[in-house]
């Protein structure tokens, strides 16, 4: 784990891909090294002002630089109080610059950061939302969560707390140390003598700090993938009495997050001290190599009462970052970390592709369906559908019937692209779908589905799914023409009644009817129904009856029904098992033939038993 993240670190790759995304924002980023470039170049001048003062008020005669008289043009150099009144009215003026620059080399890079984050943040949704269904019966919803809000936001430490402010500190060490060298090079290899110990101290911090942030990571993703789960499935929960040892499972899960946090917590708690140690050990070294000369010279002790003083500075000022550099070095890890979690999710090739010429210049879909030898498998070579062959006529209906798994869903999540086939063609109109462009081919066909799914906001926005060129006008006409005009109107605020979050404040056969009400206002070619008549009341279901019948009029239409009564008057009827067909023709028909249908019918209604029929 530790060899993969020391390269991770150093992965130039993966921070180009990361820069591509500052592309638009250059100027920003250019202007921000430029501003760590002056911050560094003004840390060593405040410590130089300052021993210039006292070296001029302990009676020295100190050589002025060139660019300090400019700046001191009209000052007596000569005249101590005037001297230091002109040094200190400019030092304050230096600060309240430097304290500007500093503002602003913050906010820009934070801004870039925000930024960068909001660009990968689009991006990797648009990805996500072309991924093939197949990702996200194999992926957790709360990682995937976690990708697009955690991880993200981590990238942007990169650029807030991360490569640029890393950059920042390290150049202001190294002004800092030629500013010292320059001035007493062996007053500068005394204080540095205890470095050894805080590089070291600092690399085993940087490590201990580096795993722990990676098992607070998975923690986190773990926990939203727990939390996520639980909150959604909270009903079975509590119906089966689970609330405690669920509670116990969730425990452990925090627990690991909060044992990562505190091992991090340690070595912060021990690093620090430590920093703290050989600042003092460096700046006691500075004194005692200056006292002793002092006493080895006491004629020259009034030379190095400003020296020792900027020295002491100078040494808090190298201090102050390396207090934290380690600290950065890990949020920039943890951001590489992060941004290769985003960029596999966004290098993942399992997506639905636009490849389909066939726009809507290429006419209006009939809706004439044909699966010619098709074989699918959603794990591999682990078929569930095998040799699939049929066709449906357009403005025919025709019914899928079979067990449970024997993969009446997957034919119908093929035909609109959700998953690919391995073997075999799907054609609309005679057209491969692969040839259709997919905002066509699935404006064209209309899918209600067993569990409705709505999202959080009113019963308006869920039939028109926010699409701003369909009118209210158009929503009330398709619901009239359903007849369910009335049921929406009985609704708190009608259309604007809000459904909250998965239409939980409505019943399962209000879900189906407003999902009804969407799938005539897109007035797809194909209908597709999935148990939409299951697990409602009676009255429900004849209203649904009712918006059946209008809707599969002169539209293709496939019907998954457990019912057998529902079904009877299809045109066609397949009957699956274990993902083969075993039979294909109308009710008559099957039940003349006496196979397989005619064994479902019996296990349903028995052998004398004629049930009467909701047309369809």
């Amino acid at each position: 784990m530790n060899n993969g993240n020391k390269k991770k670190i150093i992965n130039v790759s993966l921070l180009s891909r990361v820069f591509h995304f500052v592309k638009p924002y250059n100027g920003f980023f250019y202007c921000s090294l430029l501003l760590a470039i002056l911050m560094a170049a003004f840390a060593p001048v405040r410590p130089y002002l300052i021993q210039l003062t006292v070296d001029k008020a302990s009676g020295k005669d100190i050589h002025i630089p060139a660019w300090l008289k400019t700046i001191l043009f009209n000052t007596d150099t000569n005249d101590v109080t005037q001297f230091i009144i002109a040094v200190t009215v400019f030092q304050i003026i230096f600060l309240i610059t430097e304290t500007l620059i500093r503002f602003a080399f913050t906010f820009i890079t934070a801004w870039l950061g925000q930024n960068v984050v909001k660009d990968l943040r689009v991006t990797i949704y648009q990805k996500i939302l072309q991924l093939n269904l197949s990702q996200f019966d194999k992926t957790p919803i709360g990682t995937l969560t976690t990708r697009t809000i955690n991880d993200i936001e981590s990238i942007n430490d990169i650029f807030s707390d991360g490569l640029i402010p890393i950059l920042a500190d390290l150049l202001t060490i190294i002004f800092l140390l030629v500013t010292m060298f320059s001035m007493d090079w062996r007053l500068s290899l005394i204080a540095l003598i205890p470095f050894p110990v805080l590089i070291l101290a600092t690399y085993y911090f940087k490590e201990s700090v580096n795993k722990s942030f990676i098992k607070v990571r998975n923690a986190v993703a773990s926990l939203n993938a727990f939390v996520q789960e639980h909150i959604t499935g909270m009903q079975i929960v509590q119906a089966f009495a689970a609330e405690d040892r669920e509670f116990e499972k969730f425990k452990k899960i925090n627990k690991e997050h909060r044992n990562a946090n505190i091992k991090a917590i340690f070595a912060y708690s021990v690093f620090f001290p430590i920093v703290e140690i050989v600042l003092a050990i460096s700046t006691a070294l500075i004194v005692w190599w200056v006292a002793n000369l002092a006493i080895t010279n006491p004629s020259d002790k009034i030379n190095f009462s400003g020296k020792i003083v900027a020295f002491i500075m100078y040494m808090n000022l190298i201090f102050r970052p390396l207090r934290v550099i380690a600290d950065k070095f890990n949020v920039l890890q943890m951001g590489m970390i992060a941004a290769e979690r985003v960029f596999k999710v966004m290098d993942n090739d399992d997506v639905t592709t636009e490849s389909g010429v066939k726009g809507r210049e290429s006419g209006v879909i009939k809706g004439a369906i044909e699966f010619d030898h098709v074989w699918f498998a959603y794990n591999e070579e682990q078929y569930v559908l095998k040799d699939i062959n049929f066709s449906v006529e357009a403005g025919k209906t025709v019914a899928l019937v079979g067990h449970t798994g024997s993969g009446k869903t997957s034919i119908i999540s093929l035909l609109n692209r959700l998953y690919h086939i391995q073997k075999g063609i799907i054609k609309i109109d005679g057209i491969n779908i692969e040839n259709y462009q997919l905002d066509l081919l699935r404006k064209n066909i209309g899918v209600v589905l067993q569990d409705v799914f709505l999202f959080s906001g009113s019963v308006m926005d869920n039939i028109t799914l926010r699409n701003p060129e369909i009118s209210r006008e158009r929503v009330i006409a398709a619901a009239k023409m359903l007849d369910m005009h009335e049921f929406i109107m009985q609704l708190p605020n009608g259309y604007d009644y809000d459904v909250m979050e998965r239409g939980n404040t409505l019943s399962l056969g209000q879900r189906q009817l407003i999902s009804f009400v969407r799938a005539l206002l897109y007035n797809p070619a194909i209908l597709i129904l999935d148990e939409a008549t299951s697990s409602i009341d009676t009255e429900s279901e004849l209203l649904i009856q009712k918006a059946i019948d209008t809707l599969i009029a002169d539209r293709t239409s496939i019907v998954i029904a457990h019912r057998l009564s529902t079904i009877r008057k299809a045109d066609k009827i397949i009957v699956l098992d274990k993902g083969e067909i075993k039979e294909i023709g109308s009710h008559e028909e099957l039940l003349a033939h006496g196979g397989f249908y005619a064994k479902l019918h019996e296990m349903q209604f028995g052998k004398k038993q004629h049930p009467v029929s909701i047309t369809i």
